[in-house]
């Protein structure tokens, strides 16, 4: 009997170890730590290792981990499995690690090829087709993107070769492809002799994938590795997020041939990640809500000089709602900085650098509710494409309602502020398929307690060109329709009454529209823009007086014009001094903005805000 009870004790001792294993088991079956190397680790047991991303993941579940070692991964990945909020899959590079993922392969079969005396012309096969549904090989196919909406991409020693249309254009630093003849033609920029020996001859890398990293599972996170190079059409990503809480965090993107990154899903993140040097957009995002784009470069994007009445620079956001932008940094891009455009709602942008973009800093296109605060702002659509009159400034709100613009630095653009209002309607969010759109047009925003500062032609522009002066007050309102002088009468009057027939607004007026205007500090030098009201072919008017903006418009109470003095300007430092008057000072951006300073210094003599007679 003593024995059966010690023996039943031992049992009851070992039961109660396993059911205390039991979730110690269960985790490390359903949580596993993949390593991807190109070579073996000597520390890391067969069974998790793999050669290719593609291999670890088609392995992954939820919980796992895949752990990405150092080296050069040419290939596409496509990740499925799904995560969850508690156990999301991750894939990052291991510590200290150089981890790219590139769309191109290195080509080493060449023959030279006839060429005038000294010239060193090259072929190598070429069996790809990219846009194969478009006869020309490009997208769109019209004569404007004939070059640009190729897809190809050359590179020699990482130098981008630029593309010709025919054999006998072939020159120094470009390339042909062929696809009828399935050939590639390239002759290096400094005329390099090309081999197939790898050890003596110059890399030459033509990309031959598109998407590299597919993410269509949800709660996936990327982190910590370099995308570049990729065969992308127009509007296609090198980086695509498609499930919901995905996220991408210290990674780079660059030199795609159209977009870096796109963000298909709800609630993604996107986190001190680079978007750099990409041939059409940094990143595009729809259906995004909830996305948070957060500690992010976006620069010179729009390589390729596509459309920019399409899709083409910082970013282009569509029907999302609650996106949020912060301590990111918009700079360079050709094109405009950020685009929101159709039907997006609830968005924010906040302690952002935005300059040097080619169009508009922000352009807010047919959507609702913008909160733009604490950004600085400078230096943008100083090299604005022909057609983006009215988008060509810091922030420009295009038909676009409900919106908040609060203590946002407008330094040295080409216009400071921008209403833009043409007769525009929009889709809506959720919308039943078929649903006609909306007609949205510039109502209720508020333009409060912002700096604007030697802003080049204006510091606010009012691009009114809806022809029924529902810009003016009742009073100033007159009852023909305006026209400018190069729309034909009769297709005026008739595109007019088709809008009013559609349900366009009618009866309008400044007073009915309830925009704001307060607080605001100007600094002006001379030469340079105050108010300008309505579009320049129509009737318009030029304020160089706040007090006749009060007066005749009934915008901007409590605003003031200033004499400012910045720290430093050409090195984006922007504190004020330390005697700056408290409206000065509630007007500057609060908090940090990467890539510039703001805030107050020490005391600069003469630097106190004071009233200008000539803007009183």
């Amino acid at each position: 009997m003593v024995a059966v009870g010690r023996a039943r004790a031992v049992l009851h001792m070992v039961v109660r170890a396993l059911m205390s294993a039991a979730p110690a088991v269960a985790a490390s079956a359903t949580a596993t730590t993949l390593h991807v190397s190109q070579s073996p680790l000597a520390a890391v047991p067969v069974t998790l290792q793999v050669r290719t991303l593609a291999e670890a993941a088609a392995r992954v579940h939820a919980g796992d981990r895949v752990v990405i070692h150092r080296g050069t991964y040419r290939e596409a990945v496509t990740i499925e499995a799904d995560g969850t909020r508690e156990r999301p899959i991750r894939f990052e590079a291991a510590p200290n690690a150089v981890v790219v993922v590139t769309g191109a392969d290195r080509l080493l079969d060449w023959r030279k090829e006839p060429a005038s005396e000294g010239e060193n012309v090259y072929s190598a096969p070429w069996p790809h087709r990219f846009i194969g549904w478009s006869p020309t090989g490009t997208h769109p196919a019209d004569d404007y993107h004939k070059l640009i909406g190729r897809a190809e991409q050359v590179f020699v020693n990482a130098y981008a070769l630029h593309q010709v249309l025919s054999r006998g254009q072939v020159g120094r630093g470009t390339f042909y492809a062929d696809l009828e003849g399935r050939r590639l033609t390239v002759q290096a920029s400094n005329n390099a002799a090309l081999g197939s020996d790898p050890a003596w001859s110059p890399r030459v890398e033509a990309s031959v994938r598109q998407t590299l990293w597919d993410v269509r599972g949800d709660y996936v996170l990327t982190r910590g590795m370099t995308f570049r190079y990729g065969a992308t059409q127009a509007q296609q990503a090198l980086v695509r997020l498609g499930g919901a809480g995905d996220a991408i965090e210290d990674c780079t993107i660059e030199q795609s041939n159209t977009d870096g990154g796109d963000f298909r899903g709800p609630g993604q993140a996107v986190r001190r990640c680079r978007f750099l040097d990409n041939g059409q957009d940094g990143f595009t995002a729809g259906n995004a809500h909830g996305l948070l784009i957060s500690d992010c470069i976006i620069r010179n994007n729009n390589t390729k000089n596509f459309d920019r009445r399409w899709g083409a620079g910082g970013c282009k956001v569509v029907l999302s709602r609650g996106v949020v932008i912060e301590r990111s940094q918009f700079t360079r891009n050709r094109g405009h900085g950020i685009w929101f455009d159709i039907g997006i709602e609830a968005s924010v942008v906040r302690n952002c650098l935005i300059a040097d973009n080619e169009d508009a800093g922000i352009f807010y296109e047919i959507s609702y509710g913008l909160h733009a605060h604490d950004n600085v702002i400078a230096r943008n659509g100083l090299l604005s494409a022909g057609g983006a009159w009215g988008a060509n400034g810091g922030i420009a709100l295009s038909s676009s309602p409900d919106c908040l613009i609060e203590r946002n630095l407008f330094f040295a653009n080409k216009e400071g502020f921008q209403f833009r209002e043409q007769m525009r309607r929009t889709a809506r969010i959720g919308a039943a398929e078929g649903a006609p759109e909306v007609w949205i047009w510039n109502h209720h925003s508020t333009v409060r307690g912002n700096l604007f500062a030697f802003n080049r032609d204006a510091q606010v522009w009012g691009w009114w060109t809806t022809f029924d002066e529902r810009h003016w007050p009742k009073r100033m309102q007159t009852t023909r329709r305006e026209r400018p002088s190069y729309v034909p009468e009769a297709d005026f009057a008739r595109e007019y009454q088709a809008a009013l027939d559609g349900g366009a607004p009618q009866g309008l007026s400044l007073e009915a529209l309830a925009l704001g205007f307060s607080g605001n500090v100007y600094a002006v030098e001379e030469g340079q823009g105050l108010f300008q009201w309505a579009a320049p072919w129509l009737r318009n008017r030029r304020y160089t007086r706040l007090d006749d903006v009060r007066s005749e418009l009934g915008l901007e109470q409590g605003g003031v014009a200033a004499v400012v003095a910045f720290a430093d300007p050409l090195r984006d430092d922007f504190r004020l001094p330390a005697d700056a008057s408290a409206q000065l000072r509630n007007a500057a951006p609060r908090g940090f903005v990467p890539g510039a300073q703001v805030g107050v210094t020490a005391p600069v003599a003469g630097a106190r805000t004071r009233r200008k007679g000539s803007a009183r």
